[in-house]
This record gives C-alpha cells, sequence and structure tokens, in this order.
C-alpha cells in the first residue's frame, strides 16, 4: 500500500477509535503499530511497542510532570489555594468586582504550584464560587472568572503542558518556562480588564466588598507564608540557577508535603487519595506519551509529515494565514478535547510545518498552549465549562457560557498580538540565556 494512503487511513483509523471512547494514547500506539507492521512487518513493530515507552521513560525531563502533579495535590490538600485566594481577597476584595478579580488573580498564583487547568477550575470552583454567589454577585461572572482563571494553571510557569511540550518537541523546559511569563501576566491582566468592561455595562454583577482592617489584611499576608516559601523554592530556585527543574519539582514536592503534615490537613486517608489523584493524572499523561511517540515513528516512516508540509508551504497563500487555521483547528480541538489530548495529536504533523516556515518552536508551544486554553472554554464542550457545571448543576449552561464570553474576548486579544508579534513570547528566554 502507498505510504501516504496508509498514513490517511491510519489516521482516520485514530480519529474513529477516538470517536468510539477508546483511551487516546491507547489509539495512537494501536495505530502506529498496526500502521508500522504494514511497512515492516510485525517483529520490528512489536519492537517499536517497547523501544518508543522505553525511550520516552528514560526522559529525565518527562519526570519532572508527576513530581509536579504531586506537588499540585499536596498544595491544595494543605490548602495553599485557599491562603492565595484569601490573601488576594483582603487586599482587593473591596472594589468593585473584586471577588472576580480575587479569583483571576488567586487562580494565577495556584496555577504556578498546581500545572494543571481543570485542577484548577476545579479547586477555585470549590473556594470562590460559594463566597461570590453568597455575597451577590451575579452566576454568570462569578462562574466565567472561575472557568477563566482554570486556564491560567497551564500558562503559569511551571507548567505541565510546557514540560510535555518540551519533551514532544525537544526544547528547552526552561525557555518554555520563562517564554510562558509574559503572556502570563498579560493572561491576568487582560481578564481583570476584562471584568472591568464587564462591569461598565452591569454594575450589580459585580457589587463592592467589605473593606479589609490592617488588621486581616496581615493576617492574610502571614497565613500565606506556605504559598511564599514554596513559590520562593520551586520558581525561585529554578530562575536563580540554584536547582535544575527536576531538582526544584523534586525539592516542591517535599515542602508541600511538609506544609500539609504541619498544618494536619493530610491524614492517611487524604494522604492516599492525594496520591492517588497524582497517579492517575501521571499515567494518563504517560499512556498519552507512549501512543504519541509510537504514532509519530509511523506518521515518519510514511513520509505523511513531510509531504504535508511541503504541500502546504506551497500553497499561494502567507505563513500567517496558515496559522491563523491552524489556531481555529486548535480552538475546536480544545473544545472536544482535553488540552494534553489536543497537543499530542497534532503535534507530529503541525511542529515541522512551523519549523518550515522559520518560527520558533518556543514560540509556537506557548502559543499552542494559549489557544488550547480557549478551547478549554469554547462551546459546545469547553472543558472547564463542563467542569464547573458538573459542581453547580444549579446553575445553567447558558449562564456559564454567557459568563466566559468577555473572557473569550480577552482571550482573543491576548492571542493576537502574541501571534502577530512573536518577540513579546521569545525576548525573555533570549535574555536569560
Amino acid at each position: 500500500m502507498d505510504p501516504l494512503l496508509l498514513a490517511l487511513l491510519g489516521f482516520i483509523a485514530m480519529m474513529g477509535l477516538i470517536l468510539l471512547h477508546v483511551p487516546i494514547g491507547i489509539a495512537m500506539a494501536l495505530v502506529g503499530m498496526v500502521g508500522f507492521a504494514q511497512i515492516a512487518g510485525w517483529a520490528p513493530a512489536l519492537t517499536l511497542m517497547a523501544s518508543e515507552p522505553a525511550s520516552a521513560m528514560a526522559n529525565l525531563d518527562l519526570a519532572v510532570i508527576p513530581l509536579f502533579m504531586l506537588m499540585g495535590s499536596l498544595a491544595a490538600a494543605g490548602g495553599l489555594a485557599s491562603d492565595v485566594y484569601n490573601l488576594a481577597y483582603a487586599l482587593i476584595g473591596h472594589r468593585r468586582g473584586g471577588l472576580a478579580t480575587t479569583t483571576i488573580v488567586a487562580s494565577g498564583g495556584f496555577g504556578a504550584i498546581c500545572g494543571s487547568g481543570v485542577a484548577t477550575t476545579a479547586t477555585f470552583g470549590r473556594v470562590a464560587m460559594p463566597e461570590m454567589l453568597s455575597r451577590g454577585y451575579r452566576a454568570d461572572l462569578a462562574a466565567g472568572s472561575v472557568a477563566a482563571g482554570g486556564t491560567l494553571g497551564i500558562i503559569v510557569p511551571p507548567s505541565s503542558m510546557m514540560i510535555l511540550y518540551a519533551v514532544l518537541t525537544e526544547q528547552s523546559v526552561l525557555d518554555l518556562f520563562a517564554a510562558g511569563v509574559v503572556p502570563a501576566i498579560m493572561a491576568i491582566v487582560f481578564y481583570v480588564v476584562a471584568i472591568q468592561i464587564k462591569l461598565m455595562i452591569s454594575p450589580e454583577a459585580g457589587p463592592r466588598g467589605a473593606l479589609a482592617t490592617s488588621a486581616k489584611r496581615w493576617l492574610a499576608v502571614k497565613q500565606a507564608w506556605g504559598v511564599y516559601v514554596l513559590f520562593a523554592v520551586v520558581i525561585g530556585g529554578i530562575y536563580s540557577g540554584i536547582f535544575t527543574v527536576n531538582e526544584a519539582a523534586a525539592i516542591g514536592v517535599v515542602v508541600a508535603f511538609l506544609f500539609a503534615l504541619i498544618r494536619r490537613r493530610l491524614g492517611w486517608q487524604r494522604f492516599l487519595k492525594v496520591l492517588a489523584e497524582a497517579s492517575a493524572g501521571t499515567a494518563m499523561i504517560y499512556v498519552m506519551v507512549f501512543g504519541a511517540t509510537i504514532f509519530s515513528y509511523f506518521m515518519a516512516v510514511t513520509g505523511a509529515a513531510a509531504f504535508l508540509v511541503s504541500v502546504i508551504t506551497q500553497l499561494p497563500v502567507p505563513p500567517l494565514a496558515i496559522i491563523a487555521a491552524l489556531l481555529v483547528l486548535y480552538i475546536c480541538l480544545g473544545a472536544f478535547f482535553d488540552e494534553v489530548a489536543a497537543m499530542v495529536i497534532t503535534l507530529p504533523i503541525v511542529a515541522p510545518l512551523i519549523l518550515s516556515f522559520g518560527y520558533d518552536l518556543v514560540w509556537w508551544g506557548i502559543i499552542n498552549i494559549v489557544v488550547i486554553g480557549i478551547g478549554m472554554l469554547a462551546p459546545p464542550i469547553g472543558i472547564n465549562v463542563m467542569v464547573l457545571h458538573s459542581m453547580y448543576k444549579s446553575v445553567p449552561l447558558k449562564t456559564i457560557y454567557v459568563g466566559i464570553l468577555p473572557f473569550l474576548c480577552a482571550e482573543f486579544a491576548r492571542l493576537t498580538l502574541l501571534t502577530l508579534f512573536p518577540e513579546i513570547t521569545l525576548w525573555l528566554p533570549q535574555m536569560i540565556r
């Protein structure tokens, strides 16, 4: 069979298996193995099933993912999310829309020690949503700020998505972290502006809270000491050069564990639950990585990626138009798949295309993550929206989607700037090299 036809049939078969609810990593691995067997025989294909996962397991950068996931679970168990939220509320909660702004700022802070968009949404769905509803916030603004804040979990460094992208494209993890700093700050600023614009139109959606006394502010500052320590150890350790990313992640796990233990929030049952959560998330990501490496190998052998790059680069359209089409594709994928799946399915084909246009893969990694974050909010199946709706059945799905509209507008504005001006993303990595 012609290799290109085989690649096309393989891609269709993979999507068919996914639609039949076969786990995405398994679908990719199965199609990659069977497809490669048609080219090289079953013995090499079975060998591929062992060699590619073994190679992925030997990658030290990939080992950071379970450590960050465990650190995030321990931080949530230790109450760090509540500490961040209480601190932000004490400082800015008295302003118009202060609780919504608090949710955005706190989500960004928690994202720095969590690394997961869905986990950030679920955490602040429990912490922030009841507070806003009980203080007279309209449900659409409350739900929109929680769902939008959840996307910060994947763009604020250190991010599991950045680590995974770096592994799959052989880029520097530290460069990805540095490149994410400015876009993450932009996301928070743009979200806060979106809240204020919404309140200019509908002032009753986010009433002012009570002004905290100096004593309460100081208490909130002191109670958040665990956040400062963990942030200083992980982020400060990485960028100061004291720790490698792996070392910082490992030490961060120890610090988060000790913090939860000192606060007596980590009983035996809770500890087992934390381990189960981190293990389940890690296993899902590893299975996807294994499947992606096998499928990528199959696509490379067929020459499909090189063929597509050749065809697309010869189209009579500017590269920026192709980039725009890819962004639309990722928004659609992000609406139907979780953030990891949307990335691993497309990278074997998209990464060579980006390089052929002369763009930097570090820049594309940040663009990739930003646009997948938009997909996490976008209808019809934005994963953050669904997570929040599952937690609050009393809030109609339509209300949540109305609430995220200002944040989607903010995201599209940020995406446009980052796409048209790559230097916004790349100047910090270039500074620290």
